[in-house]
């Protein structure tokens, strides 16, 4: 599973920036982009207050 973002939902916010304990999003023009870092912890998922992220 990898994390996927929704581009049209994402606000920009950043708060999946801060929880993610890898580093693997970064903010790419306002809009949260996920990296093959990415662990598929979920913590991006459970923070993210629009629900612009999903485990695919």
């Amino acid at each position: 599973m990898v994390a996927i973002v929704d581009k049209e939902t994402c606000t920009g916010c950043a708060n999946c920036v801060d929880v993610c304990p890898v580093d693997a999003i970064e903010m790419v023009e306002e809009i949260a982009v996920v990296s093959d870092a990415c662990i598929d912890c979920g913590q991006c998922v459970d923070e993210c207050p629009v629900d612009a992220i999903e485990m695919s």
